[in-house]
This record gives structure tokens, C-alpha cells and sequence, in this order.
């Protein structure tokens, strides 16, 4: 079986898409849509709490619907596509076990400290819960990190609209880097959220049409698994099939590796520290607000990987071979592959429109991001600091043109990735993971000293880089595949942050008590609201009722993929 570095990123040459008039008229309209809602948006932003988090005044419906589609970026309908046609049911996990019980604690327990601090950005709670050191180190490599994974939409925007419509990779990158750069400059984050909102649906009216349609071409769910068993064995067909410890199977990985290295440390430490969904949640118009935001996205979150598996296992089904060289088709080619094939003009546009309305948002997600760290938490931390508030609006439009302009730059790093999702899957284990365990340690451990941030997060960061390209890459520890290195680069990336915290805290001094207030577990501060009386809110309105739903729902889904 190909594994996902064999062959660079390039769909194949015969996957061009019939498009015609209509199919064109559909994507001109949402471009235009697009800049119209950024146009809009710029009459609200007079501060620099408006252009960086909406003025904290949006009602949790519309932050929770752009926190999924912040997420639900191409990287992940290709990705996670191709993960299923690689890897069969085993993608069920990514949702039900690897993002929904994240969502519910980033709403639950880590919402309250991150929106009750007043804080405008993920590491700006470091600085208060440790040092500038911290701060500091994490500001530096989340900006990195979110301009290496807004470089990966766009590269695989270009490739994509190169071999579905014909148009260079050069006029694609420049025309969704334009878009991109003019609504989020002219409307800051209301532009992005509200854009994102509509590129949601958008999304789902692309995906639907493929996955139903898809369906009934291999003979419904019992032809698709009759299929699939056939020419891949039962286990492709169940999430927990040939996971127990020392079983082959096609992911690399088993049940261990799956709950801790994906469902606990590659899922929490993406979920609850990636400031590209958090700041969704923190322009919400209040705390209650901000905690349902994940929440809510929970919701749809645990349906949508129907329709981004079912097209993988089609696409596996109508081809074999798909990623090896007898088929000339590659895993990522799974969705293109079913629009050529299934789509007729008019749903065709609305689905080349909904793949590109699905680049943008997962680069505006984090192009959003990376302004809002580069400007508040590196150029008004440590470089210019005490100008007025305009000052710092203006710098964040052109901090957000050099961010695209960076983006360009880094989108070709990610050419030697077949499967994209292992390559996000890497940088999320590298920047994402030692950053959650210092979040994770500091919060619910008092003894945690200031000095301890630095040093935990460099270690983590170090780890998880050393086991990936010299232990792993270099054949010195046999892992089956690039999925299993990173869960394994993400656990030991982890243990490693912890340990390190711990011994540098019995060394050095702990934050005096005061100072910890609203900062750690058990403790408030006097900015943080308090929680409503009983029978206060409504049920829809109660945050532990919507994340414990959500927890149940995503159990009881595994039910029907277990035997």
C-alpha cells in the first residue's frame, strides 16, 4: 500500500471537470458575496478590539457555525477523504473520539479561563498563567505554525483548480489570496466569521450531492461494504477492527495509540490551544455564549464525517487500486474524482464553489489568527508597545498582507504529502500538543512555576520533531505508517513536556497565590462571570447539558461501526 509520502501532492491530469457557463456564474456570485460581507463588515470595526475579536459581540449560533467551518477547511474534505480511502472506517475516529470530547472540555473547562481572563489570543494566557519567556516562545511558534498550515490550503487550492478548471496554479493562488487578503483587511474577524458561516453551507450543499449520489453509484451501504470487504478484508469497513495491540491493520495503529495519541493528546492539544477555532469562541458576546460555541459545533462535527468517508470508501470502491501506481489516481483524488464522475453542470459549480469556499475558510481561519498573534502578542508586546489603538488596527491589515503573502512562500512545503491530513496531522503533533500540555499542567496544577512554561513547551516541541525525523524517518523505530508516527510523535512529545515541567517546578519558585486567580482550576477571578442560577437558562442555553449530549451521541454513533 502507497504510503502518504510516496508521491508529491498532484491530482491526476484526467480528472478535468465538463464545467460550462452556469457552473462559472455560480462561483462569480459568491465571490461577489464574499467582498460584500467584507464591505459590510468594515462599518462595525472602530477599535482594535473590534477588528481582532468582533468586539466580543456575536451570539453564539454564528461563532459556533464559524468555528466547524473554520475547521471544515479543504485540507480536511481532501484529507479526510483520502484518510478513508487509504485507511477505510478507521477515519470515524478523527471525529468521534479525536475532536468531540476536546470541543466539550474547551467549552466546559478551559472557556471560563480563557474568556473570563479578558484574554485576546491563546498565548496571551500564557503570559499571565507563566512568564514572557512563554509567551514569548509560544506567540513565535504558533505564528509559524498557522502560516505553514494557511501555505497548505493554498498550495492544495492551486493544485486542485489546476486540474479541475484548467487555471494555472499561479492565477489560482493570486485570485484566493486577494479574496482572502480583502475581506479579512476590510472587516477584520466579523468578515472571516460571517464569511465562514456562509461557507459552511455552501460546503454541505457541495458534499451532500457527492456522498448521496456516490452511495447509490456502488449499490447503497450494504453494495459499498460488500464492495469494500471483497478487495480490502472486514476490518476496513469498522473502526475497531485489528486495532488490539501487536494486530495488523490498515491505519498502523492500535486501540492505545488511538485513544491517547489521537483521542487525548492530538485531540486536545489541537482543540483546546489552536487560537484559530479559540477565537472564535472569544468574540462571542458573553462567557455563556463563548462556551457553547464549541459546543455547538459539536453537533454538526460528529455528522460530517459521513460526508467526507462515505466519498472515500466510494472512491475506493469504484477503484481498487486508487493510490497505487496501476491506478492513476492518488487518495487525494478521491472527491474530484466523484464530481467528474457524478455531477451534473449547476451542482458541479456549486461543488467547485463549495471546495473553494472550504481553502478560503481554512485560510482565513488562520491568516485571522496570525495577525491577531503577530499584532498583539509579539509587535505590541516586544517591539512597539504603548501607541494608540489605531496604531495597531493599520499594522494588523499589513501584518495580515505580509501573513498571505508568507502563506505563498510556505505552500510548497507541502508538495512531498500525498495525503495532506498526515502532513497537518505532523505540524499539529509539533506545535499543538507541547503547547496543550503546558495549558493543561498550568491550569490544574498551582505548583507550576513560571519558569516551567518555557522550558515544557521547548521540550515537548523538541521531542515530538526528534521522534518524528530522526527516530522514525530515519528507520531507528519501525511505525507502519506516517498516521501511527504522529501519534506516537504527539504522545511522546507530551510526556516529555510534563516531565520537564514537573522537575524545572520543584527547582524554581511558583507564582505567588494572587496572581493565580481565575488562572488555575478552583479559582476565579474577579472579571469572570458568574454562573447562572438554576433554571436560569434555558436547556438549550446550558453548556453542560449541550457537551454531555454531545459526548452521548458521538458513543452511541461507533455502535453500527464496531462489529
Amino acid at each position: 500500500m502507497q504510503t502518504p509520502t510516496d508521491t508529491p501532492l498532484y491530482l491526476a491530469a484526467e480528472l478535468r471537470l465538463p464545467t460550462n457557463w452556469l457552473d462559472y456564474t455560480i462561483l462569480a456570485i459568491y465571490f461577489i458575496v464574499v467582498l460584500g460581507i467584507g464591505f459590510a463588515a468594515r462599518r462595525s470595526v472602530k477599535t482594535s478590539l473590534d477588528f481582532f475579536l468582533s468586539g466580543r459581540s456575536l451570539p453564539a449560533w454564528i461563532t459556533g457555525l464559524a468555528f466547524i467551518s473554520a475547521n471544515l477547511a479543504a485540507t480536511e474534505i481532501l484529507g479526510m477523504a483520502a484518510n478513508s480511502a487509504q485507511y477505510g472506517a478507521y477515519t470515524v475516529h478523527w471525529y468521534w473520539i479525536g475532536a468531540i470530547p476536546a470541543m466539550v472540555f474547551l467549552g466546559l473547562v478551559m472557556m471560563p479561563f480563557y474568556y473570563g481572563s479578558k484574554v485576546r489570543s491563546v498565548p496571551e494566557f500564557l503570559l499571565l498563567r507563566f512568564d514572557r519567556a512563554a509567551h514569548l516562545l509560544s506567540s513565535i511558534l504558533f505564528a509559524f505554525a498557522a502560516i505553514l498550515i494557511a501555505g497548505v490550503n493554498l498550495y492544495a487550492l492551486a493544485i486542485v483548480v489546476e486540474a479541475l478548471l484548467g487555471w494555472p496554479q499561479w492565477v489560482a493562488i493570486v485570485v484566493a489570496g486577494a479574496f482572502v487578503l480583502a475581506y479579512i483587511t476590510l472587516g477584520g474577524l466579523s468578515s472571516a466569521i460571517y464569511n465562514e458561516v456562509l461557507q459552511f453551507f455552501v460546503i454541505l450543499a457541495a458534499l451532500i450531492p457527492i456522498t448521496v449520489l456516490g452511495l447509490k453509484k456502488a449499490g447503497g451501504w450494504s453494495g459499498l461494504t460488500d464492495k469494500l470487504t471483497a478487495t480490502h478484508g472486514h476490518n476496513f469497513t469498522t473502526a475497531w477492527g485489528g486495532t488490539g495491540i501487536g494486530s495488523v491493520n490498515p491505519l498502523g495503529a492500535n486501540w492505545l495509540t488511538i485513544v491517547l495519541g489521537l483521542g487525548f493528546v492530538l485531540s486536545f492539544g489541537y482543540w483546546t490551544t489552536n487560537f484559530a477555532e479559540v477565537q472564535r469562541a472569544l468574540s462571542a458576546k458573553n462567557l455563556s455564549a463563548g462556551q457553547r460555541t464549541p459546543l455547538i459545533a459539536a453537533y454538526p462535527k460528529i455528522f460530517i464525517v459521513f460526508l467526507v468517508m462515505i466519498p472515500g470508501l466510494v472512491a475506493a470502491a469504484l477503484v481498487p487500486k486508487i493510490g497505487s501506481s496501476g491506478s492513476g489516481l492518488q487518495y487525494n483524488d478521491a472527491i474530484p474524482y466523484l464530481m467528474q464522475e457524478l455531477l451534473p453542470n449547476g451542482v458541479l459549480g456549486i461543488a467547485v464553489t463549495g471546495l473553494l469556499a472550504a481553502f478560503m475558510a481554512g485560510m482565513a481561519a488562520n491568516v485571522s489568527s496570525f495577525n491577531t498573534v503577530f499584532t498583539n502578542d509579539i509587535w505590541a508586546k516586544y517591539v512597539v508597545r504603548g501607541r494608540e489603538d489605531t496604531y495597531y488596527v493599520r499594522f494588523g491589515r499589513l501584518i495580515t498582507a505580509i501573513g498571505v503573502a508568507a502563506s505563498v512562500g510556505t505552500a510548497f512545503l507541502a508538495s512531498s504529502f500525498s495525503n495532506i491530513m498526515s502532513y497537518l496531522q505532523t505540524l499539529f503533533s509539533f506545535f499543538n500538543v507541547p503547547m496543550f500540555v503546558v495549558f493543561i499542567v498550568g491550569m490544574f496544577w498551582k505548583r507550576a512555576s513560571a519558569k516551567s512554561g518555557f522550558w515544557g513547551l521547548l521540550a515537548g516541541t523538541v521531542t515530538a520533531m526528534v521522534n518524528y525525523f530522526v527516530l522514525y524517518k530515519k528507520g531507528i523505530i519501525s511505525i507502519p505508517s506516517d498516521q501511527g508516527a504522529n501519534f506516537v510523535s504527539a504522545i511522546a512529545g507530551f510526556v516529555a513536556g510534563a516531565v520537564v515541567m514537573v522537575a524545572v517546578s520543584f527547582f524554581t519558585k511558583p507564582k505567588p497565590a494572587q496572581e493565580l486567580q481565575g488562572l488555575v482550576y478552583g479559582t476565579r477571578s474577579p472579571g469572570m462571570a458568574e454562573p447562572p442560577a438554576p433554571g436560569d437558562e434555558a436547556w438549550y442555553r446550558k453548556p453542560a447539558l449541550l457537551g454531555w449530549g454531545a459526548v452521548v451521541l458521538a458513543a452511541a454513533c461507533y455502535i453500527p461501526f464496531s462489529f
